[in-house]
Parts: structure tokens; sequence; C-alpha cells
């Protein structure tokens, strides 16, 4: 039994999925970067777009919701401030961003950077001099502290004495 084809709309879909996951992992990576590696690796690209502000930036609050175990059921965590920008660059690409804290200008950047990644004549250097490297030092510091963290464990065990 063989597998059909994928039809326009399933490759479509596919497409739009993959893009979409890749948007998402983009703005992830933008969003958590310390503002200062974030515009070393954008001033280093040399890329200076005529951009437009259409919403923001706006500061708020968003909820945050847990849940004990990951499926119990949920609690109000309490609340953290948010920053939100829409930009729209020269070439006509749509820009967002949203990231925690307060700092107006790093969300800017990021919906700045976000914009010219779906820019095709712009995305290769985007993902290669900012978001690739941004990526990686996240990776160097999470195992940073994944080897801090494993230097504290500590391996209990239980000795059985021969008598029942």
């Amino acid at each position: 039994m063989g597998f059909a084809e994928p039809g326009p709309e399933q490759s479509g879909e596919a497409e739009t999925s993959a893009l979409e996951l890749a948007r998402k992992r983009r703005l992830s990576v933008l969003a958590k970067a310390p503002a200062g590696a974030l515009l070393a690796h954008w001033k280093a690209t040399g890329l200076d777009p005529a951009v437009e502000l259409l919403r923001g930036p706006e500061t708020g609050l968003i909820a945050l919701q847990g849940r004990i175990g990951g499926s119990g059921q949920p609690f109000h965590a309490g609340e953290v401030s948010a920053t939100r920008v829409t930009v729209r660059i020269g070439s006509g690409q749509v820009g967002h961003a949203m990231i925690a804290g307060r700092d107006a200008r790093k969300a800017q950047l990021v919906a700045v950077i976000d914009a010219l990644a779906l820019d095709p004549a712009h995305a290769e250097v985007i993902e290669t001099g900012v978001v690739a490297p941004l990526e990686a030092l996240a990776r160097s510091a999470d195992a940073a502290v994944r080897a801090v963290t494993a230097a504290t464990k500590v391996n209990f065990f239980t000795m059985v004495r021969g008598e029942d």
C-alpha cells in the first residue's frame, strides 16, 4: 500500500506550517535573547531598512496561568509585563514582536528583524547573522546552567541489611 503524493492544497498546508514553525522559532529566539547581544548581531548585518510603526510600542501586563504537574487544574500564577510592537519595512513586510519586560527598543528591533526575515532578499542574512548565533548563545548558556546544576546532584541510596 503506497501513499498518495500530496496535492497542491496538502503541499501548501505543509509549507505554511513549516514557515509558521520557523517564524515561531525565530521570534522565540529573538524575544529571549539578551538586548546587548541582539543589538550587536543586528549591527553586524549592516541592514538599515525604512521602518514604519503600525502599532506600539505598547507595554502592559499578561496574566500567567500555571498547572501543578502540567496536567492539574489551572491556577493564577501572577502577571508579567510585556511589550508589543508591529512595524512595516520599506519592502512591505510586516513584522511583529512581543517580549517580556518593558524594553520598547528591543521589542521594536525584534519586530524589524521579523519583518526582514519575511523578505526573501534578507531571510538568509537574518538567519545566519542574527538568529543562528543567538540560538547558539542560548544553547551554550543553557548548557552552562545544566553543568552547574548537575554538580549539585545528590544520589541517595538505601542499604539493605541481611535481615528481613
